[in-house]
């Protein structure tokens, strides 16, 4: 293939169009569990409220609550890939088989909101919300109490009823309950047996399963390496536990003229993807985590 403006041209629409499609085919995971918010800045602000008033029979004038609201940022990150391609390989008329490297490259750009949103999780015992604790933590303050959302127990029947009823159990900074139902296990390949075992099969060593279809499980590969780590969610609520921001999706760009210094001196035509964006937590009461680590 002759090297020409339109040849290149042709290579490009050729490898967006393969591009898009791949972009399109992957099914992400983390709109599940994440909120997701559209940005048009470098950092976004999140008030965070400290507590949302109930409803109550309104007689005389309106109660106005006083509430307090704490500030979280998540600034915006980019975000790139790129692959250089030999010029022999165009002059060789070679180039249709890097179409399934192209469909790699916009897989690879899908999944990094799961990288982002699942890696919150998995650093949730340390990283911090809202709040100043972090995500998962046994000392959060709600109404001067000190509240908990984590545990150290490893995932079984008796661990999981335990975190539904204490998510359950939330309440606000009057006492009044949150009504809080979580609806999703989130689990490591490593797990996916204990977690459909305690929600999806009929019986538990002979006994009826009472808690079947209480939750949905949520395999995650994005936790392999966390193989005892486990995650209650609510995410039936206005706002999800955790948050992805995005401020450039994921954009297909070549910089492919032969007088480009890549060209001129490597004989590399380069295609790649960037995007913007970044995950940050929301409310920790829709979360409650298990590190799995006691004995």
């Amino acid at each position: 293939m002759m090297i020409t403006p339109q040849n290149l041209r042709g290579i490009y629409v050729g490898f967006n169009t393969i591009f898009n499609k791949a972009l399109g085919d992957y099914k992400p995971l983390y709109p599940e569990i994440a909120t997701v918010t559209p940005s048009t800045t470098d950092t976004e602000t999140y008030a965070w409220l400290g507590d949302i008033p109930g409803m109550r029979e309104w007689i005389g004038e309106r109660e106005i609550q006083n509430i307090t609201a704490s500030e979280y940022t998540i600034q915006n990150k980019s975000y790139e890939a790129t692959i250089g391609i030999d010029r022999d390989v165009i002059e060789d008329d070679r180039i249709r088989l890097w179409s399934s490297n192209i469909s790699a490259l916009a897989q690879n750009a899908a999944k990094n909101p799961d990288k982002l949103i699942f890696r919150l999780l998995a650093e949730g015992f340390t990283s911090k919300c809202f709040d100043g604790k972090p995500f998962f933590s046994d000392a959060h303050k709600t109404g001067g109490k000190t509240v908990s959302n984590m545990s150290h127990a490893k995932l079984s029947l008796d661990a999981y009823v335990a975190a539904r009823a204490s998510m359950m159990s939330l309440t606000n900074s009057k006492g009044e309950p949150l009504a809080l139902v979580p609806d999703k296990l989130v689990v490591p390949p490593a797990l996916e047996k204990e977690a459909r075992d305690i929600l999806v099969a009929d019986f538990i060593n002979g006994t009826k399963n009472t808690m079947q279809g209480t939750a949905k499980p949520l395999v995650a590969p994005q936790l392999a390496g966390h193989d005892s780590a486990w995650f209650l969610l609510c995410t039936t609520q206005p706002v999800k536990p955790l948050i992805y921001q995005e401020r450039k999706k994921p954009k297909f760009v070549s910089k492919t003229n032969e007088t480009d210094d890549n060209v001129f001196m490597s004989k590399q035509f380069l295609y790649g993807v960037d995007a913007r964006g970044n995950a940050g937590y929301g409310f920790w009461q829709m979360a409650y985590g298990s590190d799995g680590k006691s004995a």
